[in-house]
């Protein structure tokens, strides 16, 4: 099979085409053949050697994959060959096959194409994992979200629209605050000509925001918890712009906060197993009759992988990166 290899860790021109061999599923997993795949900021990171697979995963970048059932290995019964799937895979996303447990496999949602269903597993696992699980989103509570426009922004506008919140989201340019309206956000604020911080207070008569998703890091630290009302949550999934910040700790006591922050990859194949039950329950269900979009894509031939990766580096998409593997 062809895949993608990562020769030395570094900038996007360290990765090339390379032929390997086909993996073999073992008990409990499903070998996909690979039609489209998902690319996720994890991936950059993984490139640059930051983001270390597991020990014993699979070293190949990707994260999501969209595809045909190939072949299934023993104690697999919900699905069979043939099949077409989207999954969430422990990495190997960028290949021609892919082995994933089948506790992570879920069907193609009805009226979506494979190339839009492959962006939906990291992006729609992730947002599940932080704003229902950790921060655990209400109705009528007031939700925001930086990066909206992206493929984590989208789900999270979406999601927070599905529970029934007021949801506020943050971008950067007019055509991308216009994409988070059209996807469900109520007030979209372009933070590089306003201070979203006012702009939520001014909105919100003082009031605040009761759970603010947050993968930008320590620029925003301070300004998240200033806009915080009492008992709300700060859910950190990212530190784009930085780790390292100072904050003013008595607003976290006297409005009881929460901050926390996860990441995906690590957790048990139980654990996500049970977040792809919830999603084939609340959110499969929404994409099949409308009232969950996909996101846009712009896709490139896996030969353009470099190109790819550089765009999603540049932070000017909106939407998902896709690669077309076949």
């Amino acid at each position: 099979m062809r895949y993608v290899a990562v020769e030395t860790p570094g900038l996007a021109q360290c990765m090339s085409l390379e032929d390997g061999a086909v993996p073999v599923p073992q008990a409990g997993e499903i070998l996909i053949e690979v039609e489209y795949a998902g690319i996720n900021r994890p991936d950059v990171l993984q490139r640059k050697g930051l983001y270390p697979p597991p020990i014993g995963g699979c070293p190949i970048l990707g994260l999501e994959v969209a595809g045909r059932i190939a072949a299934i290995g023993g104690d697999v019964s919900a699905w069979k060959t043939g099949d077409h799937v989207v999954a969430l895979v422990p990495g190997g996303g960028y290949a021609e096959y892919c082995v994933v447990p089948e506790g992570h496999v879920l069907p193609i949602p009805q009226g979506v194409s494979l190339a839009a269903a492959a962006g939906l597993p990291e992006t729609w696992f992730t947002v599940w994992a932080n704003l229902v699980g950790i921060a655990n989103l209400k109705a009528r509570e007031r939700l925001l979200v930086h990066g909206g426009a992206g493929g984590i922004g989208l789900a999270a506008i979406q999601l927070g629209k599905l529970i029934g919140a007021e949801v506020f989201a943050t971008a950067g340019s007019e055509e991308k605050l216009a994409i988070c309206r059209s996807y469900g956000a109520d007030l979209a604020i372009n933070y590089k000509q306003e201070d979203f911080v006012e702009r939520v207070r001014t909105e919100t008569g003082g009031e605040g925001i009761d759970v603010v998703l947050d993968m930008v890091g320590a620029p925003y630290l301070q300004k998240n918890i200033k806009l915080l009302r009492q008992r709300g949550r700060l859910v950190i999934i990212g530190v784009l712009e930085g780790g390292r910040g100072e904050i003013d700790l008595v607003p976290i006591f006297t409005k009881r906060l929460l901050i926390t922050g996860s990441t995906l990859r690590p957790r048990p194949t139980a654990e996500k197993t049970a977040i792809r039950d919830a999603l084939l329950d609340k959110v499969w269900p929404a994409i099949s009759d409308g009232r969950i979009k996909p996101h846009p894509q712009i896709v490139f031939p896996l030969a353009r992988v470099v190109e790819a990766h550089r765009l999603m580096e540049s932070g000017q998409s909106a939407g998902k990166i896709i690669l077309q593997v076949r």
